[in-house]
């Protein structure tokens, strides 16, 4: 049965005219649950992760102070977000559905977390609606209880990941890929083991050729006990912070191709969505709902 990471707290409040979609988090399960592609028992309500698996990716000083919301006023602007309590559970929540993904990936071959994704978190800051980094604290994780040693991240989010690439830079143990927009932020990038800066305004044949020539020898060459993938719907022609021009079906393919080489290779394989902020917000729900439709129709 596919397990997918949701829980009430994904949507967060925040000030009128915010342009971070959070009602995607309410909106997404209740699609998925209407349309037939997955039901109650799909869902899992995840608990606050404990601070040990945190540590392993984020220092004491900012993850104390984080919990203290002791951020400064600079700090918090460059997340995005309003500093609450509220809020610091929501990504404490998000990080150990993340980890309880792992733990189903390995035993049905792939798991989903509805949020998550949160890739410009550093080890010692947050930025850009990130403040924790989930898939860096699960590929840690599994590490740490030895169940997997080698790891390879593929961030598909219309921005680097760049928080990422700076967690991962000396260890040679988990392999960073990001394929990206060239023009998006980060204006400043961090160097992942394998960057691909897309032009402005790419479209669906040439993102697709590339992601097709590079994902399978990636893996071949790395040869991952397990694959965290960032699917973030950003890509989209109609984004407003994504810069590329790719379709509704054009994003469903790239899915397509990523879960399908995952479930082909045996390699279990965690999602987390990311990104998505098209005006429409029909279109963002439309798009994150298939990388699940085709979860269903790939593995079950």
């Amino acid at each position: 049965m596919l397990k997918i990471a949701f829980h009430p707290i994904y949507k967060h409040p925040l000030p009128e005219g915010h342009r971070f979609p959070m009602e995607k988090y309410d909106l997404l399960p209740r699609q998925l649950k209407h349309e037939g592609t997955c039901s109650e028992d799909n869902l899992f309500a995840p608990e606050k992760v404990r601070d040990e698996h945190v540590l392993r990716c984020h220092t004491q000083e900012y993850f104390e102070n984080l919990k203290a919301l002791n951020i400064t006023p600079k700090a918090q602007r460059k997340t995005g977000f309003p500093l609450s309590q509220e809020l610091v559970d929501r990504e404490l929540i998000i990080t150990q559905g993340t980890i309880d993904g792992c733990h189903y990936a390995l035993e049905n071959g792939i798991a989903m977390n509805i949020a998550g994704g949160t890739h410009h978190a550093y080890t010692d800051h947050g930025e850009a609606f990130c403040l924790l980094n989930d898939q860096a604290v699960g590929a840690r994780y599994l590490q740490s209880q030895n169940l997997a040693e080698k790891i390879l991240i593929v961030d598909l989010d219309v921005h680097q990941g760049n928080g990422t690439a700076e967690i991962f830079q000396d260890d040679e143990s988990v392999f960073t890929f990001s394929m990206h927009g060239k023009a998006n932020y980060p204006f400043k990038k961090e160097t992942s083991d394998l960057d691909i800066a897309l032009e402005t305004n790419t479209e669906d044949e040439e993102y697709l050729k590339i992601l097709k020539e590079t994902l399978p020898k990636l893996i071949k060459e790395q040869q991952p006990d397990f694959i965290f993938y960032l699917c973030g719907v950003d890509i989209l022609a109609s984004d407003k912070l994504g810069k590329l021009g790719c379709s509704i079906e054009g994003c469903k393919e790239r899915d397509r191709f990523v879960l399908q080489t995952c479930h082909d290779l045996k390699i279990p394989v965690q999602c987390s969505m990311g990104g998505g902020y098209s005006p429409d917000i029909k279109v963002i729900i439309d798009a994150h709902a298939n990388t699940f439709r085709l979860a269903q129709e790939i593995y079950f």
